[in-house]
Parts: C-alpha cells; sequence; structure tokens
C-alpha cells in the first residue's frame, strides 16, 4: 500500500491505579510525556498523522501540550470517548462509569481514519524498534485479512509496584498469533510469574509473547470492530463492568478465518506507568536514553 500510516493513541483510561491523568504528566528530562516519545518515534518511522483518543475533561489541556510541539511535525486530530459513544440510547445505563475499553476506544476513531494504522497506549513506552518494524508493515504488508502486533516477552514487561494485565498470546510456527487470554493479575513471585483470577493461578513461561496493545491494523477492520460491538452490546446491557478489548477483537477474527495476525519481533524496550512507585523508574530509564543519543536533548527543539 505504501500510504503513511495513522497512529492512534488511546489516553481516555481513568488513571484510576496510578491516581492521576498519566497520559499529561511529564517523565522526560524536560518534562516530555511518555506520549511525546512514542510520537517522536512514530514520525521517525514514517507515520503521517496521529489521533488521539482522549476524555472531554482533558481535551483541552491534551491540545494545549501537544499542538504547539508537533505543529510543522505530523498531522493531529483528536477524538472524544465516552460510555455514551457509539451506543444507542436502549443500551445507556445511567449507572454506568466505567469506559467500554480498548476495542470501544478504536472504534470511536473510525471516520478519523482511512488508512493503515497502529494502535498504543498513551502511558507505555514501546521503543524505536517496535515503531520501526511496526511502521513497515503497515506501508508494505498489511491487508484486509492480514493485521499484526508487535510482541513483548512477559518477563520485560511486569511492574515491581503490583500486577498488571496482559494478552498472554498463543503462536504457531509461522509467529502468527492463534488466540490471546487476557490475563488480569500477572505478577511475579519468587522464581515464577503467576497469573491470578477466577479461583485458579496459572504459571507463565518466561518469553511467552504477550500483548502491550501495540496493533497494526488494515482501515477495514472498523467494519468488524462495529459489527462485534453490535452483539457486545445486549449480551452486556446489565455487566455495568463489561469492556470491549482488542484481544477479543483479534479472536473473533482469526477464529472466524476472516484474518491472520503476525506477531512482529520489535518488542524490545518496554516501560509504563501502572502504579506511582513507577515514576522514578520510568523517569531514570529516559535520561538514558538521552544520554546515549537516542533521542536528542529536546525532542522538539
Amino acid at each position: 500500500m505504501n500510504k503513511k500510516p495513522t497512529l492512534l493513541v488511546l489516553a481516555a483510561g481513568m488513571g484510576s491505579r496510578y491516581g492521576g491523568n498519566k497520559q499529561i504528566d511529564g517523565f522526560g528530562p524536560n518534562g516530555e510525556t511518555i506520549l511525546e516519545y512514542s510520537i517522536y518515534d512514530a514520525i521517525r518511522a514514517g507515520f503521517g498523522k496521529v489521533v488521539l483518543i482522549v476524555r472531554e475533561e482533558i481535551l483541552q489541556t491534551a491540545k494545549d501540550l501537544l499542538l504547539p510541539k508537533l505543529e510543522g511535525k505530523i498531522e493531529v486530530d483528536f477524538v472524544l470517548q465516552s460510555i455514551k459513544s457509539f451506543v444507542p440510547e436502549e443500551f445507556q445505563n445511567p449507572d454506568r462509569v466505567k469506559p467500554f475499553g480498548t476495542a470501544h476506544a478504536v472504534l470511536c476513531a473510525k471516520d478519523a481514519i482511512a488508512e493503515p494504522f497502529a494502535v498504543i497506549n498513551a502511558d507505555d513506552f514501546y521503543g524505536k524498534e517496535a515503531y520501526d518494524v511496526l511502521g513497515s508493515f503497515l506501508q508494505n504488508e498489511v491487508k484486509p485479512d492480514l493485521h499484526a502486533m508487535v510482541g513483548y516477552a512477559i518477563q520485560n514487561v511486569l511492574s515491581e509496584h503490583g500486577t498488571v494485565s496482559r494478552g498472554v498470546c498463543s503462536m504457531n510456527a509461522a509467529n502468527q498469533l492463534i488466540g490471546m487470554v487476557e490475563r488480569t493479575s500477572i505478577a511475579r513471585e519468587g522464581e515464577k510469574i503467576l497469573a491470578k483470577g477466577d479461583g485458579e493461578v496459572i504459571e507463565i513461561k518466561e518469553g511467552t509473547p504477550v500483548s502491550m496493545n501495540f496493533w497494526g491494523f488494515h482501515p477495514d477492520v472498523f467494519a468488524d470492530i462495529e459489527q462485534m460491538w453490535h452483539d457486545f452490546l445486549p449480551a452486556n446491557k446489565e455487566n455495568l463492568k463489561s469492556e470491549f478489548y482488542i484481544p477479543t477483537v483479534a479472536n473473533n477474527l482469526i477464529q472466524a478465518g476472516k484474518a491472520a495476525f503476525e506477531i512482529l519481533p520489535g518488542g524490545k524496550t518496554w516501560f509504563g506507568v501502572t502504579y506511582t512507585e513507577d515514576k522514578p523508574v520510568v523517569i531514570d530509564a529516559l535520561k538514558k536514553l538521552h544520554d546515549s543519543g537516542e533521542y536528542p536533548a529536546n525532542l522538539w527543539k
């Protein structure tokens, strides 16, 4: 296709565990947000546009933060996600406060994106290599029935300060995704990595690829997501905590034989902020990347 891809940033989460709007918190030596490093890496990997999914209450703050820095560097658009977005009135519940999840966030951007696109979390640092490999895939290989995700080894994406949620992947000999299970309580205990939930404890082997929510899609996926969303709503009308995840979309497409997902090997470096205690670790890691020359002294000058 060789068309400049778009970076879709999921920045509407509430940050409840972190205790604030980590999407707009400063971590770099000049107060840069993690998101700014993602956009910087995307620009140098050939992306032509960034679309940010935000909540209305942080929209202006996000614009004030990013637009002056990105002017003339990349096209920028903002899309709002609310608990009423794409939800017909008969499925709206006034008692719901929790967002509908990552696949719903992607659906909210369907009218803003017409080209191949990547999906990332605003508060995760994915590394230059990941943008390079996914950018190349989106410009040269993506098709309506072939999408991708960047895989990360489980032992490299844990937090020392609490449990994390990860999409644990199974793959075939061709490095394609067979299926993914969302494990919502993963932590290292002694020499083992354990996932707990629903009364069971599962050991996850070191080296197991997991999703850090870094996906690459052909724009035709929006139609598939919208169809699944229309199935999700009536099935979950009374469940105020139900979420519509991207891994659910991927699993459904794979099981229906509608699409395959390449697991790309670009996941060399990752760090993120789940808990407040993660912040000094991220600040130190970014400083080292600046000191090594991976990033200039100031990203935008």
